[in-house]
């Protein structure tokens, strides 16, 4: 193995379905075991396509809903009415039945720019436990985690390891609207980091994005510079 390769801790199912229930499994241990400590914790989710049956298998886990807070890895800058809202997505897979009870704490607060709402996006997030419970990634082909774009203004800034603020605005060339992002600190500091991909394409990129280290190339390899322990991969082809 090439000695430059971030280290993962690959978990390959047989399909999409296999691959809900384990990662549905493995966050809600990473939950149970910070409720057991703490009395409440926190978990964040991405939204897109992947994520959908994993939602809906985590909503089934037994867990004590009241006392965990789930909120957004990152949000387009959108309201909840639009098919590109995460926080719609959100509401509708994964808070429901006793996963309603959760408190939900959106990015997007309805003013007219992320400028605008930067401040009280701030404010709300505060609220939540000072490190995640866990955390569940997703990676685009480009090599986007987050919203840790490719060609971002802010993208140093977002995935600097020292950073200090958790929010940052991001706008990129790929992206249709600009995005309101939990910074890496924030991210890799959970308790449980999990990447979720599926399909060969993926794979191949997450190999290629473990060969280097130029994070503004492939920003996944952020996440990889970063952890002092093997990032959990789930994954089916």
């Amino acid at each position: 193995m090439n000695a430059h390769f971030a280290p993962i801790a690959l978990a390959a199912h047989a399909d999409g379905p296999a691959l809900a229930r384990a990662l549905a499994a493995g966050v809600a241990e990473a939950l149970r075991a910070r409720l057991a400590r703490d009395g409440a914790a926190g978990l964040a989710v991405s939204g897109g396509r992947t994520p959908v049956a994993f939602l809906k298998t985590l909503a089934g886990e037994p867990l004590d809903w009241t006392r965990i807070a789930v909120t957004l890895v990152d949000e387009r800058w959108v309201p909840e009415t639009s098919e590109r809202s995460n926080a719609a997505l959100v509401r509708r897979h994964l808070l429901k039945g006793a996963a309603a009870a959760a408190r939900f704490v959106p990015l997007f607060t309805g003013d007219p720019t992320p400028e605008a709402g930067l401040a009280a996006a701030t404010a709300a997030v505060a609220s939540l436990p000072a490190r995640f419970a866990a955390v569940v990634l997703g990676m685009g082909d480009d090599g986007h985690t987050a919203s840790f774009l490719p060609g971002a203004k802010a993208l140093a800034a977002a995935i600097d390891p020292a950073g200090t603020a958790p929010l940052t605005i991001v706008r990129a060339p790929a992206a249709n609207e600009p995005r309101l992002t939990f910074t890496l600190p924030r991210l890799v500091a959970a308790d449980r980091l999990f990447l979720h991909i599926e399909g060969m394409a993926k794979r191949a990129v997450l190999e290629r994005a473990r060969a280097g280290t130029d994070a503004a190339e492939l920003p996944i390899r952020a996440v990889l510079n970063t952890l002092r322990s093997p990032l959990d991969v789930f994954w089916s082809p």
